[in-house]
């Protein structure tokens, strides 16, 4: 039972990396057809509930059993889960129009090692030494691709600084997601998952539809204008969610996010072969870096 559930976590986050490589060249495209940062990231989550509730409501049928109860941290950990997503995913989009797409997402992979240090300040979890220095390999490739493509070794630019704070509000979503999902009473990692993210997207669907009435009507309005691309981008990050979710039920976030570090070699062959984008030698070299961080810490963990 628990080399299979060793399995299904790695599969899962394997999942959830792949899928989400594409849905962030999705939201790349909404961005850069006008949609606002913070509209492109209500985009993937306005379309979850729905669906994940019927799904839901399916497995009740099917079984022939209730909703699992939450426990009393639930909230806490989802909602600090569910904003700090939000400003992360925002980071991300708004990254894009700095950096190619490649070296955006790697950017935000700087959140493993943050994720160590939030999952033992907030969750008290560890990780081996060996482990730590298969993530330390990763994080010297972020440091490589943080560089410009010009102006020499200036690590503090804006780019950056919006790759790194991604990097902060992701290990903080990562775990409170774990948090939560731990106080949600079902042995199945999948119910405990589907069960967490239909109420941290209701959530996170919330505040954002509040933020932009206030502030963004135009984004708002576009986001159903423009359903066929932004439906696209709801249905991948649901998909790819829920294999965030299931992952982080079964193993301690930092490990997840750090095998989840496989999308930047996806997310290469789409900056390559799909939107013609190319990179350097030394970003291919840090990209390479996080790659055999990643098959370390498989092998490790496997």
């Amino acid at each position: 039972m628990r080399d299979a559930a060793m399995s299904l976590w790695i599969f899962a986050t394997l999942f959830a990396a792949s899928v989400q490589a594409l849905r962030f060249l999705l939201q790349k495209r909404l961005a850069v057809g006008g949609l606002s940062p913070v509209a492109a990231t209500f985009a993937r989550f306005v379309y979850a509930p729905p669906a994940i509730a019927l799904g839901l409501a399916v497995w009740m049928g099917v079984s022939g059993t209730a909703l699992p109860a939450i426990g009393a941290e639930f909230w806490p950990f989802a909602v600090a889960g569910g904003v700090a997503q939000i400003l992360a995913t925002i980071c991300v989009v708004a990254l894009f129009a700095y950096r190619n797409f490649a070296v955006g997402i790697a950017f935000s992979k700087v959140t493993v090692l943050l994720t160590v240090a939030t999952g033992f300040i907030v969750l008290g979890e560890t990780v081996t030494l060996l482990d730590l220095v298969a993530m330390g390999v990763g994080l010297v490739g972020v440091l490589i691709l943080s560089v410009p493509a010009q102006g020499g070794w200036q690590v503090l630019n804006r780019g950056s600084a919006l790759g790194l704070a991604s990097g902060v509000f992701f290990s903080i979503s990562a775990v409170g997601y774990r948090g939560a999902s731990l106080t949600v009473d079902s042995e199945a990692a999948l119910v405990r998952a589907a069960v967490t993210l239909c109420l941290v997207t209701l959530f996170q669907t919330a505040i954002l539809a509040a933020w932009m009435l206030w502030r963004d009507r135009a984004g708002l309005v576009a986001v159903f204008r423009r359903w066929r691309a932004t439906s696209l981008v709801g249905a991948t990050s649901m998909a790819g969610s829920m294999g965030w979710f299931t992952a982080y039920t079964l193993q301690t976030a930092a490990y997840v996010n750090a095998v989840g570090q496989v999308e930047l070699v996806l997310s290469i062959l789409i900056s390559w072969f799909v939107l013609g984008e190319r990179q350097s030698r030394r970003e291919i070299g840090g990209i390479c870096l996080v790659s055999v961080s990643v098959i370390a810490l498989i092998l490790l963990r496997a």
